[in-house]
């Protein structure tokens, strides 16, 4: 008999079988296109949501700065979208034909040397992955090193993001500006803007989320996952037991920051363009709501805190303009002073217990098949 794989027991199969369905099944049946591309965007952020379970829940690593590594991925995608639509046809008119318009605009007659690696495809997903790779661990390296953890490190990444907006606002000839990277029509020849093109990309979404969360699962119930755990209650005891404390900080730094970018890149697909709206200092803190409304512990909580505060904020932002930043503060301040381990310790505490209950009294029922299962191994066990 086969056996499942050892970093996934019944509960997790039977967790993951239930977000499949409801992303996979449930959300393309009852919802209409338009919905449908609004929960795409929505599961976009949940990438960084998972990534976040690792870095912060697990390890201990407060990052207020992921709408960085989401930038980047959703720029490298935007990149490579916005070449495909500047063909020298496209833009004819431009005084210079083949260049981004932004960058006509601004008087750039060439197109810039970091720009050229995103004119092939398979480079451009090796950038997405790369790129945030690298950027983590420079400032993993720079901090972790040095011992730089707890709140000043969450205050240094909330910096950083707040110096990617002013570069990338800054540089408006080579990234748009504060436009961004708009107008983007293709992938391979492919429209994306149709309503089909849509659909298919909220599943190969879904998909790429459904393998993340199988990665970050992996992770977790592996010896690194221990770690990371021992790390954030004793570090100093991982510490004096041999281990390089700074190595797997920097290495489950550098996993949150590709699983944001992945995320980024299938934001620009989805939505069809990149803005540094989504980059600075609001959108990162609005990531780490994610994670905590979800349970920071929880794998499978990122994925509903995600939904749950995004729809939220979608209701709140067209019933009350003017009051849903309110309500979107409520609900955390409520999460935190009343359910701090978000939803899943809501499920684990209220929930599970009943499930259980229900479970061990079938198995005492003489009608269920599982107790004459368990009646008949009682039977044919040996005495002890």
């Amino acid at each position: 008999m086969t056996r499942a794989p050892s970093f996934m027991d019944r509960k997790d199969l039977l967790a993951l079988a239930a977000v499949a369905f409801l992303l996979l099944v449930v959300f393309p049946v009852a919802l209409d296109g338009f919905r449908l591309n609004l929960v795409g965007k929505y599961l976009t952020y949940a990438f960084v949501a998972v990534g976040l379970v690792l870095c912060w829940g697990y390890g201990g690593i407060l990052s207020l700065g992921q709408g960085v590594f989401f930038a980047l991925g959703g720029y490298g995608m935007a990149m490579y979208l916005k070449l495909e639509a500047s063909s020298v046809e496209n833009t004819k008119i431009q005084s210079t034909p083949g260049i981004p318009d932004f960058m006509d605009w601004n008087q750039i007659t060439e197109l810039p040397l970091f720009w050229q690696p995103f004119h092939s495809f398979p480079l451009t997903i090796l950038m997405i992955l790369i790129v945030p790779a690298f950027v983590a661990f420079v400032i993993g390296s720079a901090m972790f090193k040095r011992r730089v953890s707890g709140v000043y490190f969450a205050i240094i990444t909330q910096a950083l993001a707040a110096i990617a907006t002013i570069l990338i606002i800054g540089q408006q000839g080579y990234t748009g500006g504060v436009n961004g990277i708009t107008d983007l029509r293709t992938l391979h020849g492919w429209d994306i803007r149709t309503d089909h093109a849509k659909f298919v990309l909220y599943f190969v979404n879904a998909a790429l989320l459904i393998g993340v969360i199988c990665l970050a699962m992996f992770v977790r119930d592996s010896k690194l996952g221990r770690i990371l755990v021992a790390m954030r209650e004793r570090e100093d005891r991982v510490r004096f037991s041999g281990y390089s404390v700074a190595n797997f900080q920097i290495f489950v730094f550098c996993l949150a920051g590709v699983f944001a970018a992945i995320g980024g890149a299938m934001f620009t697909l989805q939505v069809g363009f990149m803005s540094p709206s989504l980059v600075g200092i609001v959108p990162s803190i609005e990531m780490v709501i994610f994670t905590a409304v979800g349970g920071r512990l929880s794998l499978f909580g990122a994925i509903y805190g995600t939904l749950l505060v995004n729809f939220a904020k979608t209701s709140l932002s067209e019933s009350f303009p003017e009051l849903w930043l309110l309500g979107l503060g409520g609900l955390f301040i409520a999460v935190v002073l009343f359910f701090p381990n978000g939803l899943a310790g809501l499920w684990r505490d209220y929930v599970q217990p009943g499930v259980d209950r229900v479970f061990r009294l079938r198995s005492k029922d003489p009608t269920d098949p599982a107790h004459d299962v368990a009646k008949q191994a009682a039977s044919t066990a040996p005495a002890e």
